[in-house]
């Protein structure tokens, strides 16, 4: 769960690393189940470039999740000192 007290690019990378997770796990299903369940590929087939551009948004944004945010909202937000 994404805390409240996060900045804006923090909580958006949340939200993409999630879309992602979930949609690799769709690709995953639909090997069992003889299916493409890629929703990016499904959605967004007909315009490789803008597919590429979320396969990229979303790596970016696990690398940022990976190392964390280091804004002071974000900084505040982890050590707990901002109460909202």
């Amino acid at each position: 769960m994404m805390k409240k007290c996060m900045c804006m690019p923090a909580k958006v990378g949340g939200l993409l690393v999630f879309v992602g997770g979930l949609n690799w796990g769709l690709v995953g299903l639909g090997m069992f189940f003889g299916g493409n369940w890629n929703l990016v590929t499904l959605l967004l087939g007909s315009w490789p470039k803008l597919e590429a551009l979320v396969y990229v948004l979303v790596g970016v944004a696990a690398v940022m999740m990976l190392f964390g945010c280091k804004c002071a909202k974000c900084k505040a937000c982890m050590t707990g000192a901002a109460q909202q």
